[in-house]
């Protein structure tokens, strides 16, 4: 996905940027957000954002080094279901397999027993995504190979632990003690990476185009980053997301659309009302066929809708206000507001190439204001 990088100062480093602009050292925060694994880590961390040139360098990066941490330390061991050729019996004696095989005749069995074994499902799908990063990894042309080198030394460390299929479900799926914060993130970048190389839904043999793939991917990043944002930085309000809204028509029609805004906000002690959704899109005003600048109609239609078909449940909800937030990219932050009898509809923007800093001010003003 990736690009090279933005002309700066002398004074200071290079900086890499995504393919859509935004620094990976800030992408590493969002996705950080996006996955509540705060507080962030330490300078190391950050040594290992800054020298990276792209999403897989910086993802297999910050693999590596939370896996070379965890051999240090003691991989992650679990129970695992284990059936082997003994003599003796162990567990549970498989007879089918036994007697297909004729073992019996030679004092043997195939028995089926657990083992605590590092031959985990956790570790066989970071082993599994490293290897699959040394095949199809796009890491620039600084550092590729010694990096390619690095993973091909990691899954060689790894050895004993079965490499398999991988699918998000089964990575979901799996279920983490309160010391695998570790594994938590790894998993977390292990479906990152597999979200990117996923295949599209269409008919045929073609794949969605690597950007197509990844605008999908950012999108959700960055309606979790803002979700997680405000959870961890606002206090005094309840942050729900994916809050289902319904139309409250008078007779039932199966055929109304789903309404279900990316985040409701609501200030605790006035009951203030914030809807916010969130539009990972190039821009936030659109050219109309005779040239004229105009807000995206379908974004103010869907937030119009959010707001109206509510306003008669509480004074909070007919008061309430509609945000629209869009990724700036290197532009002049919009900031612009639609009066509808008593609600209001903002059009807002948060530049992504700003300092971290200035990025959390920007989104905490949209909410304080």
């Amino acid at each position: 996905m990736i690009a090279g990088t933005q002309p700066k100062p002398a004074s200071i480093d290079t900086i890499y940027w995504t393919e859509y602009g935004i620094p990976i050292r800030n992408l590493w925060y969002m996705l950080l957000y996006a996955w509540n694994e705060l507080p962030i880590g330490g300078s190391g961390d950050l040594e290992n954002i800054e020298d990276a040139p792209t999403l897989d360098a910086l993802l297999a990066s910050m693999l590596l080094k939370l896996m070379n941490q965890r051999l240090r330390i003691g991989i992650g061991r679990n129970y695992v279901n284990e059936k082997h050729l003994l003599r003796g019996v162990r567990g549970r004696i498989s007879f089918s397999d036994s007697l297909k095989q004729q073992t019996f005749e030679r004092g043997q069995a195939y028995c089926e027993f657990q083992e605590y074994s590092v031959n985990a499902p956790k570790n066989q799908i970071v082993r599994s995504t490293l290897m699959r990063l040394i095949q199809t990894g796009q890491f620039g042309p600084v550092k590729a190979d010694e990096l390619r080198h690095s993973l091909r030394r990691l899954v060689r460390d790894l050895d004993g632990i079965d490499l398999i299929e991988l699918k998000i479900d089964f990575i979901r799926r799996q279920q983490l003690g309160r010391n695998d914060k570790d594994y938590r993130l790894m998993l977390a970048i292990c479906e990152l990476i597999l979200q990117r190389q996923m295949p599209s839904d269409s008919n045929g043999h073609y794949n969605l185009p690597v950007l197509d793939r990844d605008a999908l991917v950012f999108h959700s990043i960055f309606e979790r980053f803002v979700v997680n944002f405000y959870r961890n930085h606002l206090e005094g309000w309840t942050i729900t997301p994916q809050k289902y809204f319904y139309w409250h028509e008078k007779d039932p029609n199966s055929y109304l659309p789903i309404m279900k805004p990316d985040i409701v906000l609501k200030e605790k002690t006035t009951g203030r009302i914030v809807i916010v959704d969130t539009k990972f899109t190039a821009k936030s005003i659109i050219e109309n066929k005779w040239g004229g600048e105009k807000f995206d109609s379908h974004h103010l239609y869907q937030m119009y809708a959010y707001m109206k078909t509510q306003e008669h449940i509480s004074e909070q909800h007919r008061k309430a206000s509609g945000i629209l937030l869009y990724p700036a990219i290197n532009q002049t932050e919009l900031s612009e507001e639609v009066k509808l009898q008593d609600q209001t509809l903002r059009i807002e923007s948060v530049d992504l190439t700003r300092s971290w800093l200035e990025i959390e001010q920007v989104l905490l003003k949209l909410i304080l204001l």
